[in-house]
């Protein structure tokens, strides 16, 4: 009697009834990143038009923002600075009904989609966790941990299916979040349960200061998407027009039913990480050079111009509408916000918890008394007046 011949011995598993797709060529991204700048394809002048006063009010909104820092007005701000073309496109291609998820980086995608530039800034501020009303603008919470928001953003569309909901969700995440687990996890579920899902990688070379080689040895993170058995586009993230059309049709095929698409968009980080950050210490000058000579901006105004699209009148509307925008941002963030710290119990449940309600009747109460003992020592008294002091003291 041999080995296998014995009671118990191990037997090859048969086959499955059912096999998973097999075949990855129709998954796997083409060789060269996608693009339409330059190659004379058949583009829409209307669409370049409103990318381009989109990108020139996007570099006006990092430049401002990245000044209001600067001036202490903004704790942090992570500037995307050479990466308009994918914030623009992120949020043009969604209908009102579809749902955005940014990361930290992807307020301009948010201001992008209609929300106030102030209001989107709120949380990089301080004033408030998030900073805006998320269901009303149809844009998650700004995910400051690596890749959190990708398994919420499956959550949301698969839940949307099962409603029977015409609703898209796209997610946004740099390439230093395809190291995190979300990441996978939530590629995973999205393609097992066919979600309409659209993730886009905004690829700008670095995870703060770790470059790509680092993170992976793969031969774009567009290719992961073959592990999962969804397609991978690689597109040239610096082409407005490409970066539109990509994320369009994977939006689209969403829509359909046809399950999630992972989109890489090869672009670079212009500006430091954020504020805090000196890049100057892993990269160099050079290297910024390079790509500042592949600027989105630049690049659509050379297609413009090109075909005929571009006058002064074009360049001047659309720099008068992003300085407009940026004044009402200064004058916005140069206003103290008024703090109330019974707001911190407003927002937790959708009902309060006997516990939450006795940790805000404990705040209560020690608000009344340091309001009274100001009362008392000729202090200005009231809710109002202590909500400003603290927030006086916050900034």
């Amino acid at each position: 009697m041999t080995v296998l011949e014995q009671p118990g011995a191990y037997r090859p598993a048969p086959a499955p009834a059912w096999q998973p797709r097999t075949d990855p060529v129709p998954l796997l991204p083409d060789s060269e990143p996608y693009r339409l700048l330059g190659t004379g394809a058949d583009l829409d002048p209307g669409l370049l038009r409103t990318l381009y006063a989109h990108l020139v009010r996007g570099r006006r909104y990092n430049r401002q923002a990245t000044a209001l820092t600067r001036q202490g007005r903004l704790a942090v701000y992570p500037s995307s600075t050479g990466q308009e073309a994918c914030e623009v496109a992120a949020a043009l291609v969604l209908r009102e009904r579809d749902w955005l998820f940014p990361s930290y980086r992807d307020t301009l995608a948010a201001v992008a989609r209609g929300m106030d530039p102030a209001e989107a800034l709120g949380l990089l501020r301080g004033d408030w966790h998030t900073g805006y009303d998320p269901h009303r603008h149809r844009v998650a919470p700004l995910s400051t941990p690596l890749a959190t928001h990708l398994p919420h953003a499956v959550g949301l569309a698969h839940a949307a299916r099962l409603k029977g909901d015409d609703v898209v969700a796209l997610a946004m995440v740099g390439d230093g979040g395809t190291s995190e687990g979300d990441f996978h996890e939530a590629l995973n579920f999205a393609a097992v349960w066919r979600t309409p899902t659209v993730f886009l990688v905004q690829n700008n070379g670095f995870a703060i200061s770790v470059p790509l080689a680092k993170q992976t040895a793969a031969p774009s993170l567009a290719h992961k998407a073959v592990g999962y058995g969804i397609p991978g586009r690689l597109v040239d993230g610096n082409d407005a027009a490409a970066v539109h059309r990509v994320l369009a049709e994977a939006v689209e095929r969403a829509r359909r039913g046809e399950g999630p698409t992972l989109v890489e968009a090869v672009t670079y980080r212009i500006d430091a990480h954020t504020n805090a950050d000196d890049a100057t210490r892993y990269r160099g000058d050079d290297e910024v050079g390079e790509w500042l000579e592949h600027d989105p901006v630049a690049l659509l105004e050379r297609e413009l111009a090109e075909r005929g699209l571009f006058d002064d009148a074009t360049r001047d509307g659309a720099h008068e509408e992003a300085e407009e925008m940026a004044s009402l941002l200064r004058d916005a963030m140069n206003e103290d916000p008024v703090l109330d710290p019974m707001d911190l119990f407003g927002h937790v449940y959708a009902e309060k918890t006997t516990q939450l309600g006795e940790q805000a009747a404990q705040l209560r109460a020690e608000l009344d008394a340091e309001n009274d003992d100001q009362d008392g020592n000729g202090g200005n008294g009231g809710d109002g007046g202590h909500a400003g002091n603290i927030a006086g003291g916050e900034r």
